[in-house]
């Protein structure tokens, strides 16, 4: 994990008078799975939109492959927070519709995808639409469309965050097998402490408005995380403490806006 995906420096950002990222650093190595956790509000957004150039920083630096960057990169795979798939298009015409955009035919577009779908529990729904398949189902769609355009990063904006309580544990467990096993390098926007833990290599968590990081935690949990006593034991420990980095943080600065 040496090569350096992404790097951060001193973001800053204002929409009109108000501050919303104060000088915000991290990065993301090759092959890391790392999530940015902060209250809602906190700019965790923002600084994917500055990712996927849909905003611009107003001071700081972004790289990515040691390379600058101030406007959209094609470097980086955008997964939003619904699935956003096309009712009116099948579930593999869905999965390749980013691969067609960027020029490959319909015919080898299917071709590449087709032999993943099993991997992805989606074998024999490849002609179904969104309206036909579970939310998990669909969103593990929306994760297999990110990921094969075969970009460096990741950015994964709170992928399981509509989805009920069990499906979400499931889908958890699942990504983290998937990752296990391609070790993509991945960027997670979540608001959920377990999860970030259950997931992450690192954590940064964030302050309320203007975010700045307020604390870098490793997350030293072997893998695969497969819900032992002694790896919930050692989970629990570390939510906790994220927990109170947030909740100091927040009691002495009062509410956020």
């Amino acid at each position: 994990m040496s090569g350096m995906r992404l790097q951060l420096e001193d973001i800053r950002k204002n929409f009109g008078e108000t501050a919303v990222l104060d000088g915000v650093s991290l990065h993301v190595r090759e092959g890391e799975f790392v999530s940015i956790l902060g209250p809602s509000g906190a700019g965790k957004s923002t600084l994917f939109q500055l990712l996927t150039g849909a905003e611009h920083a107003d001071g700081g630096a972004i790289s990515v492959n040691g390379a600058s960057v101030s406007g959209q990169n094609r470097d980086l795979a955008f997964m939003p927070q619904r699935d956003a798939l096309m009712p009116w298009r099948s579930i593999l015409d869905n999965v390749t519709l980013w691969l067609e955009v960027q020029g490959m035919t319909r015919k080898a577009a299917r071709a590449k995808v087709t032999p993943l779908l099993g991997e992805f529990g989606l074998a024999g729904f490849e002609n179904h639409y969104p309206a036909q398949l579970s939310g998990g189902m669909r969103q593990r769609a929306a994760l297999l469309r990110t990921v094969v355009q075969e970009r460096s990063l990741l950015l994964l904006d709170e992928p399981f965050g509509a989805l009920d309580a069990l499906t979400r544990t499931s889908m958890q467990r699942w990504l983290e097998v998937m990752w296990k096993r391609h070790r993509w390098t991945a960027l997670l926007i979540t608001h959920d402490v377990r999860e970030a833990v259950f997931l992450s290599d690192r954590i940064y968590v964030l302050s309320a408005r203007p975010a700045r990081v307020l604390h870098e935690f490793q997350i030293p949990l072997p893998r695969p995380r497969d819900g032992s006593a002694k790896g919930l034991q050692e989970a629990s420990a570390i939510e906790a403490a994220v927990l109170e980095t947030l909740l100091i943080r927040e009691q002495a600065g009062g509410p956020h806006p």
